[in-house]
């Protein structure tokens, strides 16, 4: 069996620490966990990264593309109006097939907040500046409408929220939630008036 490259082990090191801090957050996770998850050494995984904070930061940027990736991707080829939906329709399964990318992003904004609180904005710049290479992604492909970009992403997170919560798709809360493919004040909520 062929050795890993520094690069192949930093990637291994990446997607174990999004499932771990994920799971247990900036603060509840150790690197020792890390280390074992991926098979090697506390000292080996930091050679590969300087510190803890570099680890987190690597993972939420990774999540933020993968998600940035998705969007991009689920666009290609579409109107505006036809990407609204299809990067809707991307995201919900993508959360759904990968829960550790939602669970990933909610630490992510708590984390920021802590460490803002705590004198550190080094983390928020970072993983902001990744998000803001998401938002443009999105901006693209629904015509540059900042509106519609707004609406967007603001749906997204109460989606991350309703998920969180364990509300499941179809469940009442989840009306008029565009990116599930009903409009405002769409389908239902005409039936419900009629």
């Amino acid at each position: 069996m062929a050795r890993m490259s520094a690069e192949e082990r930093r990637e291994s090191v990446i997607r174990a620490a999004m499932q771990e801090f994920a799971r247990g957050g900036y603060y509840g996770t150790s690197t020792e966990v890390i280390a074992k998850r991926v098979g090697v050494s506390q000292p080996y995984l930091f050679r590969l990264f300087p510190n803890k904070q570099a680890i987190f930061v690597a993972a939420v940027a990774r999540c933020t593309e993968d998600i940035r990736i998705v969007f991009e991707e689920a666009a290609e080829g579409r109107t505006s109006e036809e990407a609204l939906h299809s990067m809707g329709d991307a995201y919900l399964r993508l959360i759904a097939e990968h829960p550790d990318k939602l669970q990933m992003q909610l630490q992510a904004s708590l984390t920021i907040a802590a460490a803002e609180a705590a004198g550190e904005p080094e983390f928020g710049e970072m993983v902001r500046a990744g998000w803001m290479r998401l938002w443009d992604t999105v901006h693209l492909a629904l015509g540059a409408d900042v509106g519609q970009t707004t609406d967007f992403m603001a749906h997204g997170m109460l989606i991350n929220t309703l998920t969180a919560l364990g509300f499941p798709p179809g469940h009442r809360v989840w009306e008029g939630c565009y990116l599930t493919g009903k409009e405002p004040g769409g389908t239902a909520q005409a039936e419900a008036e009629a």
